[in-house]
Parts: C-alpha cells; sequence; structure tokens
C-alpha cells in the first residue's frame, strides 16, 4: 500500500446511514485507532477494549442514541463493518470474523474478538506526517473545523505538532473548498454581533471573539452562505456544533437537555433556552429552514426538556 492508497481507502469509507442521519462510526474508530498508534505504537486492541472510548466517541460527536443500552456499545458497527483493506479483525483463536458476522457488542465481546490496522498501512503510519495528514483528511472530510480539537483531545492526537503537508486525495472525493468571502458576509449580516448572546465587542475598530459558523456542517454540503450560517462567539460556536445548542423551526435557541452545569456561568447557556435567535440585517437572507431542520436531526443532542 502506498500513501496515496491509504488516503483514498481512508476517503472512500463506506457509511452505513441509521435512518436518516449520518453516522461517523468509522472515521471516529479511525482515529481512536490513529492516536492509539501514536501512544502505544501498535493499533492492536480487543473489543472490549475499544467498546467503552470508541462508543463515547460516537454518542460525543456524533448523532444521539436514545437507548442506553444500544448508546453504550456503538463500537461494535465499525468494529466489524471497518473495510478490510485497513483493518483485520479475528476471534479469540485467530479465526476471520468477516462483515457478515453480527455487529453487536456482546456477540464480539463472546467471541473474544480483536483486531488490527495491517501491517502495511501500520508501516505507512510510522511516519508522523502520514498520521498527522490522515487524521486531518477524517476531521475535514466528516466534521466541521470547531470539533477538530475537542476530537483531537478526545483520541489523544496533537494537531500543534502536526506536519503542514496533507495527503492528496483522488479527484471525486477531494474536499470541497471553502468560499473565501463567507465568513465576512456572515459577520456583516449579523453586525459583527453575536447571534445569541448580544455581544457585539470590539477592540478599537476591530470586533472580538465574533465566528461563522455554518448551520449545515460544510463537510456534510452545507453551502457558505448567509442562509447557512450564523455568527457566534466561539464558546457558542462550539456548543452549537456539539449539539448542546439547537434551534427549534420558529428559531428559537434550545439547550439539550443533557447539558448540566452547577456554576453561575454555566448555568448562562440555559438561560439561551427559549431566546429567539438574532435575524439578519434587511437586505440579507434569514436562515434556511432545511439547514436548521438538519443541524435538529444530524448534531443536536435531543429536544430540551425545559418549557419553551
Amino acid at each position: 500500500m502506498t500513501r496515496d492508497e491509504l488516503a483514498s481507502a481512508l476517503s472512500g469509507l463506506r457509511q452505513a446511514r441509521i435512518g436518516a442521519h449520518r453516522a461517523p462510526h468509522k472515521p471516529l474508530l479511525v482515529l481512536w485507532l490513529l492516536g492509539r498508534f501514536v501512544t502505544l505504537g501498535s493499533t492492536a486492541v480487543t473489543y472490549d477494549e475499544a467498546e467503552g472510548p470508541v462508543s463515547r466517541l460516537i454518542n460525543d460527536f456524533g448523532p444521539v442514541m436514545t437507548n442506553p443500552s444500544q448508546a453504550r456499545q456503538r463500537a461494535a458497527m465499525p468494529f466489524v463493518h471497518l473495510e478490510r483493506t485497513l483493518w483485520d479483525v479475528r476471534d479469540s483463536v485467530g479465526r476471520p470474523i468477516p462483515p457478515t458476522d453480527p455487529d453487536r457488542g456482546g456477540w464480539l465481546r463472546a467471541q473474544g474478538a480483536q483486531g488490527r490496522m495491517r501491517p502495511e498501512v501500520e508501516r505507512l503510519l510510522a511516519d508522523p506526517g502520514t498520521v498527522a495528514a490522515a487524521a486531518r483528511l477524517l476531521l475535514e472530510q466528516h466534521f466541521t473545523p470547531a470539533l477538530q480539537a475537542p476530537i483531537c483531545d478526545a483520541v489523544g492526537l496533537d494537531p500543534a505538532g502536526w506536519h503542514t503537508h496533507a495527503i492528496s486525495v483522488p479527484g471525486p472525493r477531494l474536499q470541497r473548498a471553502r468560499r473565501p468571502g463567507f465568513v465576512e458576509d456572515v459577520l456583516d449580516a449579523y453586525a459583527y454581533a453575536w447571534a445569541f448572546c448580544g455581544f457585539d465587542g470590539a477592540l478599537g475598530r476591530n470586533p472580538v471573539g465574533v465566528e461563522a459558523a455554518h448551520v449545515r456542517w460544510h463537510s456534510q454540503d452545507g453551502p457558505d452562505e448567509v442562509n447557512n450560517g450564523l455568527a457566534l462567539c466561539s464558546l457558542h460556536h462550539t456548543l452549537f456544533d456539539l449539539g448542546v445548542l439547537g434551534l427549534g423551526p420558529d428559531l428559537r435557541i434550545q439547550v439539550s437537555r443533557w447539558y448540566v452545569a452547577r456554576s453561575t456561568a454555566g448555568q448562562a447557556v440555559d438561560a439561551l433556552h427559549g431566546q429567539r435567535v438574532a435575524t439578519p440585517r434587511p437586505g440579507h437572507r434569514a436562515i434556511d429552514a432545511q439547514y436548521v431542520d438538519w443541524h435538529q436531526r444530524q448534531v443536536f443532542k435531543h429536544p430540551a426538556a425545559h418549557a419553551a
């Protein structure tokens, strides 16, 4: 396997859809394995070892799973179905586990299932630049920039040490370029004030602490247009991308019922619930309902338990 072939395999990961929801299970398993390789020098792992941390990753950075029992074993799907060009999975006596076998946590534990990236993949990952480029490819293709640091922290990767060159991706799967004027257009539409809390601070004539957020993520075919954008502070941007904050069809802010905070500062997030999001200035298009619906289904962690 060459480096470009590895890039092609990672870029072409097949993702099952759970109903109408995205399922970033395989990218998160691979990112976790990359972190494990950096730490231990090997990707070898039993399913029993992987189930807890990988399931938590999927619960934290993927669509919500309401069944607690199923949420604890979400690692089973990618452990069984990750492409065999990258991954070798066997039972306790060394027999291969094919992708047609059950993707259930209890069954995998009973089989003593264990997996490892193929030797040719691990040989490529011995180069730190390849690890960095592979991680960056998966993060850019499946997530949004505000989540890249939290995911790296969760899997034990350090973006600060990454090389600047990137793995090449074959033509049709090349990451769509961002429109350069998107950020300026969104900030101008919201008069450089945060759409959730109204802060409009500036240092002299320069606004501070304001970012342009996609409602439907760029990596998930969200357009770089004002009607898919919000001006948010970095905190609310991250909370929005994590699914702590969402928008209802009436464009009122929702706070996930899973969000908890004890401090006054943390509880200030709860106070946003039910508030109407700021609207763009005249002449700019409001957020399109289809992007609000996408975020509600694909990102937001449940309807809030509070009364509106």
